[in-house]
């Protein structure tokens, strides 16, 4: 698993800050993790283009790009840290594309997002990278860090107290929870490692895989 120092930041490199469904309409997916996501609207097409037309038929090649650049976007890494997780998959006895589906998965911010701690990652991302989630009682402030079973997740006593936080735990409180993930109020633990059939959203892993395989 892709760990480090409980204090720190990920690479400096940007990260991208422009508008924020113009990402999920270029990949046809809600990448934004919001349920009212305009992508999810009939006929919703690509940024700066009208309907169906506006894409282009791709390659093999720019089908496996693609279905990279969705999964990098969706879990809020840069192409350095994403490849990285590939290279760490690839080198597991398990399937790459599921093991590094695993990897994604368990960061915590990801995991923040999951136990419904927060409305996107990259709301979780901040949470995580401003100093208010605690593993096992400890900050950590690196929204990468994986996760391991029996971790407990939880708000330190500022981020609880904050109003909107109070908000989304009354708005969540019977939000389904991933099978790999218990939660009680605002306190969440890791149960066990995610399985591919706990990963319920549109990813083609083995894409990814050949992308990096070439």
């Amino acid at each position: 698993m892709v760990q480090g120092h409980q204090k720190g930041g990920e690479s400096k490199m940007a990260r991208y800050t422009g508008p924020k469904h113009r990402q999920c309409r270029a990949e046809g997916v809600a990448i934004c993790g919001l349920p009212n996501c305009p992508v999810t609207k009939k006929n919703a097409g690509p940024p700066g283009q009208h309907g169906p037309k506006g894409r282009r038929k791709l390659s093999e090649y720019g089908i496996q790009l693609r279905e990279k650049q969705k999964v990098k976007r969706m879990y809020g890494t840069l192409e350095k840290q994403f490849r990285k997780y590939y290279k760490i998959a690839a080198r597991k006895k398990t399937a790459t594309g599921e093991t590094m589906l695993s990897l994604l998965e368990t960061r915590l911010d990801n995991v923040v997002y999951r136990l419904a701690l927060a409305r996107t990652r990259t709301q979780a991302r901040q949470l995580v990278s401003h100093g208010h989630v605690l593993v096992n009682g400890k900050m950590v402030t690196i929204p990468s860090f994986n996760v391991k079973i029996g971790d407990i997740i939880s708000f330190s006593a500022k981020a609880a107290n904050l109003d909107f936080i109070k908000k989304l735990s009354e708005e969540n409180k019977d939000a389904k929870m991933p099978s790999w993930l218990e939660k009680n109020a605002l306190v969440g633990k890791v149960r066990d490692f995610p399985k591919r059939e706990d990963i319920d959203i549109e990813i083609n892993e083995k894409l990814i895989v050949e992308y990096y395989s070439r």
